[in-house]
């Protein structure tokens, strides 16, 4: 058991630098290191960016995943070993997102502590007492929570685009992060964000919003969740919340594959919105 965990996490570093590799290759987005003042030995995080994400006009979509080990360009490891790239990954969301809508920001929010062990030691199959030693590590500023990390990038970059239209696309956790974003920068956020699809979200609008009567009315007008439900794409799922936003089904009942199950269905619906706004 213990010799398969090992195998599981080294088989994970692999997945996730090969997926960095591909964002910047495959999808030519750009890997921008923060905090940007980062003294030359401080531990820094990164997130990924179309080229022309902040200096050009037409709209932005920002990829916010669920919490977890994995890192900016998956959706869940999990579904990458056994489902594969194309839906384990937001390889497919970037690429539709290029293709229609201009630039895309990929966020790395679980990226948050360095860990002070060597990569070697880390990767070494041995079962010594040293490997059960707890790791010692250390948070990145401006990245120690996926909360302060999406804040980060959308205090230094996000608002600072050009784009006048954001959209948001956020999984189970990410949709928490999302809303704490929105009650922290209120404003900012209802001016430059036209949309947000959330997938199987963990946000809580009544709590999170402090009954914020504007923040509830905004989400229920600006948001849409897909939801793993056993009903057909799109159709409606009844929800006990009042103030939450409209939930549809994401066309698949694991958790793992609403993301690439509802894909087509959040990009019309994006597209819808853009074009009402």
């Amino acid at each position: 058991h213990e010799q398969n965990h090992k195998r599981y996490q080294v088989l994970g570093h692999l997945i996730t630098q090969y997926v960095y590799e591909l964002l910047e290759r495959v999808c030519m987005l750009q890997k921008v290191y923060i905090p940007t003042d980062a003294t030359a030995d401080e531990p820094r995080s990164f997130f990924f960016m179309s080229e022309n994400a902040l200096t050009s006009s037409s709209s932005l979509i920002v990829l916010l995943q669920d919490r977890g080990v994995f890192r900016a360009g998956q959706w869940g490891q999990r579904t990458i070993v056994s489902e594969g790239l194309e839906h384990g990954t937001q390889i497919p969301f970037i690429k539709m997102a290029l293709q229609s809508h201009g630039g895309v920001i990929v966020l790395n929010p679980n990226d948050n502590f360095v860990d002070l062990k060597t990569e070697k030691e880390r990767l070494s199959f041995s079962t010594g007492e040293e490997s059960l030693t707890s790791t010692q590590s250390a948070p990145k500023r401006g990245s120690s929570s996926p909360e302060e990390h999406t804040m980060y990038v959308w205090d230094h970059f996000i608002s600072k685009s050009a784009a006048k239209n954001v959209a948001f696309i956020a999984h189970g956790y990410g949709g928490l992060v999302f809303v704490d974003l929105l009650v922290q920068r209120k404003w900012e956020v209802i001016n430059k964000v036209y949309s947000v699809a959330f997938i199987d979200s963990m946000h809580n609008t009544q709590h999170q919003t402090r009954s914020d009567p504007q923040i509830q009315e905004w989400i229920q007008k600006y948001c849409r969740e897909w939801v793993s439900n056993r009903k057909p794409l799109d159709k409606a799922v009844g929800s006990l919340v009042k103030v939450n936003c409209p939930i549809v089904s994401a066309g698949t009942e694991k958790y793992g594959l609403a993301p690439s199950c509802c894909i087509h269905a959040i990009f019309k619906y994006l597209k819808s919105t853009l074009k009402a706004k």
